[in-house]
């Protein structure tokens, strides 16, 4: 297992093929603010693969763009909301299908409220992850080893997570549902960017 940290792009063939686990990390909870620092990503078999942008990049990343925008490829996430709006907003591109760990959590581990990455890593995988990195500087020049651990820890353990949810989702009678969610979220996303980050547009009031 390794991570790997790579400038502006993600290099050629270091994925093997099907899903493929993604997170990003910013300057900040505001998108269209916050600039887009990093996009980690990791096809299952071991290894994490940072992509790093500098302040004023591009964001011309090729390689990157065609994986995450691959109709074929599974897209994994926590909280997949931020990251879709992060990447679109920044690489330009839509990147589903979706599976959202954080929603399959919510619609089968409905005996609790803690449904943060790193409760899901314990409870589900026995692991244990850190999250002290979560509000660092990501847009320094230079990412410390703490900060491409706690990065590359964000993606180690999705496929896992996502085999495990879609079990209790069949069990529960809820994949349906769960799909139906994923497949929206570009949407939400899109929403977010657009002016409508908590207004429910669904609900009877006019707010």
């Amino acid at each position: 297992m390794a991570v790997y940290l790579h400038e502006e792009d993600l290099p050629e063939g270091v994925l093997g093929p099907g899903a493929v686990a993604v997170d990003t990390e910013t300057m900040g909870l505001v998108t269209p603010r916050d600039r887009l620092c990093l996009v980690q990503i990791s096809d299952g078999s071991g290894d994490e693969h940072l992509v790093r942008f500098a302040a004023g990049s591009s964001f011309d990343a090729p390689k990157l763009k065609t994986v995450l925008a691959d109709p074929a490829r599974e897209k994994i996430y926590h909280f997949a909301r931020f990251d879709l709006a992060a990447v679109e907003n920044y690489l330009g591109v839509v990147a589903a299908p979706v599976f959202c760990t954080k929603i399959a959590s919510k619609l089968v581990r409905t005996y609790t409220d803690r449904h943060g990455l790193k409760d899901l890593v314990r409870e589900i995988l026995g692991k244990e992850i850190s999250k002290q990195q979560q509000s660092s500087d990501w847009g320094s020049s230079e990412l410390n080893e703490a900060q491409r651990e706690y990065a590359a820890s964000d993606v180690r353990y999705l496929h896992a997570l996502r085999d495990q949810l879609a079990r209790r989702l069949e069990r529960e009678g809820r994949s349906e549902i769960a799909r139906a969610c994923f497949d929206f979220l570009p949407a939400r996303a899109r929403l977010d960017l657009a002016g409508w980050p908590e207004h429910d547009i669904f609900s009877h009031t006019s707010a």
